[in-house]
């Protein structure tokens, strides 16, 4: 157990306060835990907001760990919701955070969860990561619903845009 403690770990699926009821963490909370345990970088994922990404990276930076921008964004395809992960790799990408976020809560009738769409995925899919997230995210609920086809041609489509920046998860 003594070298486990001496790996170094990255959190890359943080929810903060700005994430209602799926995090509660402080950032300023998480900035100390970072400080105490020497931590080099985190990644702030909020369901489909960037609310707290300044407070988050001002926080980070000032303790020495390296902020990583991300969302969890739910995709809607006919009626199957679900999340998946992204990552800013670049400031372009950080860009298309902003407008994906934004999409998703600007561009959907009245009574849906914000949400955006694979076509919206892959207009925006310049300077970022997916990741394609677990059995109860977008494509767990495409298996969990026998849509196998929609899953090929999906992950088709976004592993055609976002190339080497599509990580496909498995738990």
């Amino acid at each position: 157990m003594k070298n486990f403690a001496k790996k170094q770990f990255n959190h890359l699926k943080i929810h903060t306060q700005y994430s209602i009821c799926e995090g509660a963490i402080k950032i300023s909370n998480f900035s100390n835990h970072c400080k105490e345990n020497k931590i080099k970088s985190a990644a702030i994922t909020d369901s489909n907001n960037l609310f707290g990404v300044l407070d988050f990276s001002e926080s980070l930076t000032k303790v020495g760990t390296q902020p990583i921008v991300g969302l969890l964004l739910n995709i809607k395809h006919d009626d199957i919701y679900g999340k998946v992960t992204l990552f800013a790799k670049t400031l372009e990408g950080y860009k298309n955070l902003i407008s994906l976020s934004s999409k998703s809560y600007l561009d959907i009738k009245k009574d849906e969860i914000p949400h955006c769409t694979i076509d919206d995925l892959n207009k925006y899919s310049s300077g970022i990561i997916i990741l394609s997230g677990c059995v109860d995210g977008f494509f767990g609920n495409l298996f969990k619903k026998n849509k196998v086809s929609y899953f090929e041609n999906i992950f088709q489509s976004l592993q055609k845009n976002f190339k080497d920046n599509f990580y496909l998860e498995i738990q």
